[in-house]
């Protein structure tokens, strides 16, 4: 199994905060379950307002949580629910596509609404990865890497950033 790949540009900033109250031109987390959510634009003093300064980093600047950090303990410690992005609230990942790839950041074989997921070729610090992003705003999650040899149904690792992330546990998701 190959070891961590280490993002770029590590944050000390570790905690997950939840995206506030969405505005109009996004839809709310429940819905994105039935829809696909339109795209959403906003200027990047919009995004400041939105999000936590460890949210806006990466989400918006393409960063990286510290690894083993305060997100990935909650993570670790979430049951069954499902990963919106906390920029804009589209659903990205589910508790049943999770695994604890002991890398320290969250991890997921697969996503829940690949729609609301895409990828881009990233060739920053002198590799070539393939970064994974939110379709709806855009913002970056983390990276994904292929053939680690981790005993899932794909073998990919989507190691995406906890701050990106707003879980909400199975029983709220279905109300």
């Amino acid at each position: 199994m190959a070891g961590c790949q280490p993002h770029e540009k590590v944050s000390s900033a570790t905690t997950a905060t939840p995206a506030p109250a969405m505005k109009s031109e996004s839809k709310p987390a429940e819905s994105a379950t039935a829809v696909t959510p339109e795209k959403v634009v906003k200027t990047e003093a919009e995004w400041r307002a939105q999000l936590t300064p460890a949210q806006y980093r990466v989400l918006r600047e393409a960063g990286t949580e510290r690894a083993f950090g305060e997100a990935y303990e909650e993570f670790k410690k979430q049951g069954g629910g499902t990963y919106y992005c906390a920029g804009c609230g589209a659903e990205l990942f589910s508790s049943k596509e999770k695994f604890d790839s002991h890398c320290g950041w969250p991890s997921f074989y697969d996503p829940a609404n690949a729609k609301n997921v895409k990828t881009k070729v990233d060739v920053s610090f002198g590799s070539v990865r393939t970064e994974v992003l939110c379709a709806v705003c855009d913002g970056h999650l983390g990276h994904v890497f292929t053939g680690e040899g981790f005993n899932t149904p794909t073998d990919k690792r989507y190691c995406i950033n906890g701050v990106s992330l707003k879980f909400v546990p199975a029983d709220e998701v279905k109300k």
